[in-house]
């Protein structure tokens, strides 16, 4: 087990712990802070977040603006992919297509989730994150590319 997961066990089996993982992550990557996400849930294979449609979220529209949903499915991804990989791969965000399939009204699930088989090699790996509303309505999907290598030997 890595200490991404180690980290969220030992903060999910606390009171308000996964609230507590979610400001841990965002003072180790502060710009994800700016969409204040709420991990749901974190596992090998799968991570789940959610980003509350409040003000500071918001366009012109009244919907969750595109950025905060680009960056929830970023932080998605790459959550999910630290708390997978083996210790030996490292990984780095190489490109994003995303699609605007819905006004984004409410508050929104993302949900990132690939095989494991998928992460033992390096190369290029695309993650898929979707993005669901309250009523269950997918209204954005990022596919996102990692580039994964082998971690320099020290």
């Amino acid at each position: 087990m890595n200490q991404v997961m180690k980290v969220y066990q030992t903060c999910a089996k606390l009171p308000l712990g996964k609230a507590l993982f979610s400001q841990l992550i965002c003072f180790k990557a502060p710009y994800f802070g700016s969409i204040k996400p709420r991990f749901l849930e974190l596992r090998p294979g799968y991570c789940e977040i959610l980003l509350k449609k409040r003000r500071a979220v918001t366009n012109h529209l009244n919907s969750v603006h595109a950025i905060a949903m680009c960056n929830v499915s970023e932080l998605a991804a790459g959550c999910m992919l630290e708390a997978s990989i083996p210790r030996t791969i490292r990984w780095i965000p190489k490109g994003m297509e995303v699609s605007y399939l819905k006004m984004a009204k409410t508050d929104l699930k993302a949900v990132c989730e690939i095989p494991l088989a998928d992460l033992n090699q390096p190369g290029e790996l695309p993650m898929t994150v979707h993005l669901t509303d309250k009523n269950g309505t997918e209204v954005f999907c990022a596919v996102i590319t990692m580039h994964l290598s082998f971690k320099k030997k020290q």
